[in-house]
């Protein structure tokens, strides 16, 4: 038996419910080589249809075994796994709540739980509220977190990724005054091992080609412009190659993403979170795949957060999930999941 890829459906008053049964009406996510299946709530799911102008009808039971309904979205089948009854006459679009933040979590739970059990290929995440979550007593800001913890606290990589690029974050979340002192050997190095070890293992690329970004304009100038490349980055690239990967720079970042782009480079490694993700969004605004490297099991994301402007108006972009699901599918593939 194949084993279907789990969607968990995200923020309730967030546009995850209506890029799902978007795309599901469309027939797009038909079009991939795993089953799929919704965790999530069926009220927010036949209210996001509504919102859409998608004739839903919905069916008990499914010939999915994790399912327990169905959503028939525009003669389209969305299998369903129902894990919260939310009260949707109660829920406004836009704005983060406790009640969501739980059951959001709920659904980021069962999906690793059963990723983790092999009972899934893997997992797909519609955005959620980091707000939410807070006001729900989650300790975790976000799904990474979350999902490092449940998985045994494993180190992960960000990888955000289409067909043209892809790039993977040394630093991720913090103030740009903070990421000098946040860089270190030990931590390039192991960004580097990850992303190596990811690209094989569900990329399949023998060897890996990396190309590691400089910190300071024209890689420092010799020690002009900020000594990190000197200090921090060339040995960690160094001891990066005596193991035997493929890894070259430091490069220069305001010249490297053109060589990537080419096809010279498999992933381009960068210090802090706006150098990668200003390249890979002006190319792959759309349809850009945020993928977590370093965990036990396949996970992509979205590359876009709850959209709360764009919440109840039936309008948002499918594309980017819809290539999540993709890539999920192709990562679980080559992995054998």
């Amino acid at each position: 038996m194949i084993k279907p890829l789990i969607i968990s459906m995200g923020d309730p008053t967030g546009v995850g419910p209506e890029i799902i049964v978007r795309a599901a009406a469309t027939g797009a996510l038909c079009q991939t080589s795993r089953p799929l299946l919704v965790a999530g709530d069926l009220g927010v799911l036949s209210r996001a249809a509504t919102v859409c102008g998608i004739d839903a009808v919905l069916r008990e039971g499914s010939s999915q075994a994790l399912a327990d309904a169905e959503l028939l979205c525009d003669d389209q089948v969305l299998a369903i796994r129902r894990l919260s009854q939310l009260d949707t006459d109660r829920l406004v679009y836009g704005q983060p709540d406790a009640d969501c933040g739980r059951a959001m979590a709920s659904y980021v739970n069962w999906a690793c739980d059963q990723s983790l059990a092999g009972v899934a290929a893997g997992m797909v995440t519609a955005p959620i509220s980091k707000l939410a979550l807070q006001a729900a007593g989650e300790p975790f800001p976000g799904h990474t977190e979350l999902l490092a913890e449940r998985c045994g606290g494993e180190e992960v990589v960000m990888m955000l990724a289409g067909e043209r690029l892809r790039v993977c974050l040394v630093t991720t979340h913090c103030a740009l005054r903070d990421v000098s002192a946040r860089l270190t050997q030990v931590r390039i190095l192991s960004t580097l091992r990850i992303t190596a070890r990811g690209l094989r293992e569900h990329f399949g690329l023998q060897r890996p080609r990396l190309a590691v970004l400089a910190l300071n304009p024209h890689a420092g100038e010799n020690g002009l412009f900020g000594d990190e490349e000197q200090r921090i980055i060339a040995p960690a690239i160094a001891r990066a190659r005596a193991e035997g990967l493929e890894a070259s720079g430091p490069h220069s970042a305001d010249s490297l993403f053109w060589f990537a782009v080419r096809g010279d480079y498999d992933a381009v490694v960068c210090m802090y979170h706006d150098q990668g993700l200003i390249p890979l969004k002006l190319l792959h605004f759309a349809d850009g795949v945020n993928v977590t490297l370093g965990l036990p099991i396949v996970r992509t994301s979205v590359d876009h957060g709850t959209a709360y402007n764009l919440a109840g108006t039936g309008t948002a972009n499918p594309a980017s999930l819809v290539a999540a699901v993709r890539m999920a599918a192709e990562m679980a593939d080559k992995s054998r999941a």
